[in-house]
C-alpha cells in the first residue's frame, strides 16, 4: 500500500478523530470513552511530535507524544499514542508510524518513549516489540472501561541508543 508519512495538524483532525472513535469503539484501545475537541487534543499532545500516514488526502493511520510529566527531569520522556484506520491494520502503517515517531523523538531530544496498552490489545503489543520496544511491566487493574469491567495494562518503553547516553 502507498502511503507517506507527514506532520499532523489540524486539517487532520476530522478524519483522526474518526479513528480515534474507531479506536475507543474496540474497548482495548483506550480508556476514553469519548473523542476530545482539536483544541483539548492539542493541548494535551506535545506539538513537536505528531505525524500521519496519509494516502492521497485520506489519513490511514497516526501517532503522538504527550508529555508524563511537568517536571523538568521528565522533560525527555513521553507517552505514545498510535491508531490505524480498522481497514488499514495489518498493512505496515502503524510500523512506518511507530518507526518514524521514534526518530522524529529523538530529534526532538526524548530518550524515553512509553507505551501503556490495555493488556488484551495484541495487535499493538507486538507492533510495539517490533518496533523496538520492552515490557517494562503489567500494571493490574489500572482503568475501568465504561462497562465496569478493570483491565491490567502492559507498560512498555523505548531507550534511546543516541540520546540521554551520556
Amino acid at each position: 500500500m502507498n502511503f507517506n508519512i507527514e506532520e499532523m495538524t489540524e486539517k487532520h483532525w476530522k478524519e483522526v478523530s474518526k479513528i480515534y472513535l474507531e479506536g475507543i469503539n474496540t474497548g482495548k484501545a483506550t480508556f476514553q470513552t469519548e473523542v476530545p475537541t482539536w483544541q483539548d487534543w492539542n493541548n494535551s499532545h506535545i506539538d513537536l511530535c505528531r505525524l500521519a500516514a496519509c494516502s492521497d488526502d485520506k489519513v490511514l493511520g497516526w501517532a503522538a507524544l504527550s508529555s508524563i510529566s511537568s517536571r523538568c527531569v521528565y522533560a525527555g520522556v513521553a507517552e505514545v499514542s498510535i491508531y490505524i484506520g480498522k481497514e488499514y491494520r495489518g498493512k505496515g502503517i502503524g510500523t512506518a508510524l511507530l518507526k518514524n515517531l521514534i526518530k522524529l523523538s529523538e530529534e526532538n531530544g526524548f530518550w524515553t518513549l512509553q507505551s501503556v496498552i490495555i493488556k488484551e490489545n495484541i495487535g499493538s503489543i507486538t507492533l510495539h516489540k517490533k518496533c523496538g520496544f520492552r515490557k517494562v511491566g503489567i500494571r493490574e487493574r489500572l482503568g475501568k472501561m465504561s462497562n465496569g469491567v478493570w483491565h491490567d495494562v502492559v507498560l512498555m518503553e523505548h531507550r534511546s541508543k543516541s540520546v540521554g547516553i551520556n
